[in-house]
């Protein structure tokens, strides 16, 4: 409810003769009394308060770590340790192609040369290819395509040998 609809309701109560008139809307309560010996009639004005949000307590999960689980990734952790990591050097919307009906710049086992465009990173409508800087094979793409990264996020895993 704007100003003007509340003006507009009070001198609707001054000219009816009613000596109160309460309304409660879902975020408003308003109060408009009159005085029949005075012109101008009270008005309190109360926005109501919200209703407290209930809290919403996240689930519980348990986890169980056992020396298989602790060892699959303590020999996942070596194996890409051997992994060049190229990562983003700029915020942004990642993209395999330079267009949508053009093929993708690497694929999963394809080698690589140092200076090859790798993918491109659209940031503030500019559209920035991220050369490799390392010789290699491609070994896991960290990222979907058309998906947002940030800065430093691991991009691919490159095989140096």
């Amino acid at each position: 409810m704007d100003i003007k609809e509340i003006q507009n309701l009070i001198k609707f109560v001054a000219k009816s003769g009613a000596s109160e008139v309460k309304l409660e809307m879902k975020d408003i309560k308003i109060t408009i009394k009159t005085d029949s010996g005075s012109d101008a009639p009270t008005v309190h004005y109360a926005p109501v308060a919200a209703q407290p949000i209930p809290q919403v307590l996240a689930p519980v999960v348990e986890v169980k770590t056992d020396t298989q689980t602790s060892s699959a990734t303590a020999s996942e952790d070596e194996e890409n340790s051997k992994y060049i990591t190229i990562k983003s050097p700029i915020i942004g919307t990642f993209y395999r192609k330079p267009s949508p009906d053009k093929p993708l710049f690497v694929e999963v086992g394809q080698t690589i040369g140092e200076g090859d465009v790798l993918c491109i990173i659209e940031a503030m409508k500019l559209f920035n290819e991220i050369e490799s800087e390392v010789s290699g094979k491609v070994v896991k793409i960290l990222v979907d395509d058309s998906s947002p990264v940030e800065f430093d996020q691991p991009l691919f895993l490159v095989d140096p040998s």
